[in-house]
């Protein structure tokens, strides 16, 4: 039978009427759970937005209340951002899969079973060959099923890093190095000296095989020239391959969507249903593991409607409550974006968390960015910094319920934590305070024009200002006992693979958002650092910011790839999975600002189901 977590939010309904819980149960029939949200009783009941009567409003009806907004700045959005794709869609979306349990009970029961049938066949697989071994763990993984058995691959790969890969071919030895790269392990890239010939190129003709080379090479770190080597003559063979492939073929897409974003820096869940698609065509994946695979997808999306659910109901009565017509609205992608950071039902406490983060990020971050006068920012960060409402007094009543809705929102997710894990808001609140307060910097640098002479200089900021540090921190706030006061101290000190996680941001972004912000005044960018330092067009500085953005990646590969790991894997896998997605939204345009670039792969993930 299915298991069932209760997953309560403090959440105000349209009318603050009664209970402001949302209680919600979240199935989890297969894999484990590490971390079970405990069901919130409050003797007074906390709401997240609390209920003024003179604000009460039915839900689904805008403010008319015109003296509560000080100017009209919030209504002319000068950024341009388009309005919601979502709306309040989750709120009011059945999955005929929830509507009948007895059907969710039966699909708990058949997921149990084809559980059990692949776990024989992962034990059955030590007596297969190396590549066959090899060949299971990457078609768990890229069908986002390798959590439901962690001790088994765990102990494959145990087995495999220590296999003589001597007499392998090519496919075997790249495969070999990748997975074992992508766990964390740091195995030699020499394995790869025997393919290369006098010429420097690698031995092979096969378009699978380079592809694998490819993939393998972006697990690099600085210095290690064989895997730099490896990807230049990869990617050049890869590129004079494809007009040869029939453009509708599986290999053909893959080595499209290689080069365009390697497969180490690609967010699994959100290409799950491609891949669904793609090894159904396949006789190399079995049976059981597809449907295993589709069972499986359609379970964690009950899980993801649910969260949406509670998130969706938060955001709308903050747009409610303090006109937030303003903002970019875009609480879906939020949420879409922190499943990235983990997909996995046994986070949904630390996923809804960190998506209520996020949320605030871009409020706040649109405040500063484009709403906010340079005496509102000030202020603004002056009632961050004292974490007391009363200090907001002379601001616009808009930023006023902003403000309350920020600090009530930290007293929430407080409420969510166990007593012995609350000290971690202290570490979330010192994050957030420093990141408003290098907010505030950017906007003096914005209203004096101030263009930073190296882009070293612009990121000694920007890093901080870009509220990846921040998402850090909080990923780990609604994990279980794995995530310790150790772990906090640690990433709340800004280690070298967070801060390698905030250059890639800001040297994705700013390429991306350098034409919208241009339409208005904005804090200079590190386009305008590269320019102005190396004295070159744009052109060559956004080379130059690409160049620095891979050698950002090899920096975050180090720190993955150490032996002395500093904290455990599952937290390190955060800030890379946060690295991924950042990819994600930001390789090709702003996904995030742009929300209609991935309204298809939102709904294949959250709305279509097998």
């Amino acid at each position: 039978m299915e298991s069932t977590v209760m997953t309560t939010f403090s959440l105000k309904p349209g009318q603050c009427h009664g209970s402001c819980h949302l209680p919600i149960a979240l199935s989890q029939p297969i894999g484990k759970c590490s971390h079970r949200p405990r069901i919130c009783q409050r003797q007074q009941q906390y709401a997240v937005l609390r209920c003024r009567k003179r604000h009460q409003q039915p839900e689904g009806t805008l403010h008319d209340d015109h003296d509560r907004i000080d100017d009209d700045r919030p209504n002319k959005n000068p950024a341009r951002f388009h309005p919601s794709i979502w709306g309040d869609f989750f709120l009011h979306y059945s999955n005929p899969i929830a509507c009948f349990p007895q059907q969710q009970v039966r699909m708990a029961e058949r997921a149990d079973r084809l559980k059990k049938e692949v776990e024989q066949m992962i034990e059955r697989s030590s007596s297969c060959s190396l590549l066959q071994r090899l060949h299971l763990i990457h078609v768990l993984q890229r069908l986002c099923l390798d959590h439901l058995f962690e001790d088994e691959i765990n102990g494959l790969l145990t087995q495999i890093k220590n296999a003589d890969v001597s007499g392998c071919d090519l496919h075997t030895v790249a495969l070999w190095f990748y997975l074992l790269r992508n766990h964390g392990c740091r195995v030699s890239p020499d394995v790869f000296i025997k393919f290369k010939d006098e010429d420097g190129s690698f031995e092979s003709n096969c378009s699978e095989d380079l592809l694998i080379l490819y993939n393998a090479g972006y697990f690099g770190t600085h210095g290690e020239t064989i895997l730099d080597e490896a990807v230049s003559f990869s990617k050049k063979c890869l590129e004079t391959t494809m007009p040869h492939l029939d453009p509708e073929g599986s290999l053909a897409r893959e080595i499209t969507c290689a080069l365009e974003t390697p497969l180490s820096r690609r967010v699994r869940i959100y290409e799950l249903k491609h891949y669904i698609s793609i090894f159904e065509k396949e006789t190399t994946v079995h049976e059981t593991i597809l449907e295993l695979a589709k069972v499986n997808s359609n379970l964690m999306q009950l899980h993801f409607q649910r969260e949406l659910n509670i998130i969706t109901r938060w955001w709308k009565n903050i747009q409610l409550r303090s006109n937030l017509s303003f903002s970019r609205d875009r609480i879906v992608e939020c949420y879409f974006w922190m499943v990235g950071a983990y997909f996995e039902p046994r986070y949904a406490r630390a996923r809804i968390i960190l998506t209520l983060v996020m949320a605030i990020i871009s409020i706040v971050d649109d405040i500063y960015d484009v709403y906010g006068t340079s005496e509102e920012c000030e202020q603004f960060t002056r009632c961050i910094e004292s974490w007391d409402p009363k200090v907001g007094k002379g601001l616009p009543e808009n930023l006023k319920i902003i403000l309350e809705c920020i600090l009530a929102t930290y007293k929430d997710i407080e409420h969510e934590l166990e007593t012995e894990h609350k000290y971690r808001m202290s570490y979330l609140k010192f994050v957030t305070i420093d990141w408003v307060r290098a907010y505030t910097t950017e906007v003096k640098w914005r209203d004096q024009r101030y263009v930073p002479a190296t882009v070293e200089e612009h990121l000694k900021l920007s890093v901080r200002s870009g509220a990846c540090h921040l998402l850090s921190c909080a990923s780990f706030v609604g994990m279980d006992d794995v995530a310790t006061r150790e772990s906090f101290e640690w990433v709340s000190s800004m280690p070298k693979i967070v801060h390698s996680l905030c250059v890639i941001l800001r040297l994705l972004d700013d390429p991306k958002s350098y034409e919208r912000e241009q339409r208005a005044l904005h804090v200079a960018s590190t386009i305008d650092s590269c320019m102005k330092e190396h004295n070159v067009s744009m052109e060559l500085a956004l080379k130059k910011i690409k160049e620095m953005t891979e050698d950002s990646w090899k920096s975050l590969n180090e720190e993955w790839l150490k032996t002395d790991k500093a904290q455990t894997k599952e937290l390190l896998e955060r800030i890379f999975n946060l690295a991924r997605s950042m990819e994600f939204f930001y390789k090709q345009e702003d996904a995030y600002t742009n929300s209609y670039i991935i309204k298809d792969t939102i709904k294949s993930l959250f709305v279509d189901s097998y």
